[in-house]
């Protein structure tokens, strides 16, 4: 396969950054897929496992929040405010996370209140199950 440069930055690091065969990031409608000479565009990131294949090597998994890729000239970012391998994944921290963030929903506060407990428990939930799925949990 023909390798592309991809980019793959979450808010407080440089998660990945180098050559790749292929990627598939979680969009809104399901699975996007992306191989070399890839036509230009921008899409949306939801919270999801994101796949890559580094040349010669097998898949990576991350465990990804929301945010975006943009595809231009053989050159992919993907922007999301974070990215985790599964075996960096705390359980026991995103199980936490999970029951907070549900505790938050059920407390009807303001509507910023509302809406940032549902993404901290996408997020948390999102990380539950990549843990499961990838990270031996």
């Amino acid at each position: 396969m023909k390798p592309f440069s991809v980019h793959i930055l979450a808010a407080d690091n440089v998660f990945y950054e180098g050559p790749c065969e292929s990627l598939i990031v979680p969009a809104v409608d399901g699975q996007y897929g992306i191989l070399a000479d890839h036509s230009n565009t921008i899409s949306a990131i939801v919270p999801g496992a994101l796949t890559y294949r580094i040349p010669g090597g097998s898949d990576q998994i991350a465990a990804v929040s929301a945010g975006l890729v943009k595809i231009e000239d053989n050159d992919v970012l993907v922007l999301v405010d974070t990215a985790e391998r599964p075996e960096d994944i705390d359980a026991n921290r995103a199980r936490r996370a999970a029951d907070e963030a549900k505790e938050a929903i059920l407390q009807k506060r303001s509507m910023q209140e509302y809406q940032a407990a549902q993404v901290n428990l996408a997020r948390a939930i999102n990380r539950l199950r990549i843990k499961r799925m990838f990270g031996g949990e």
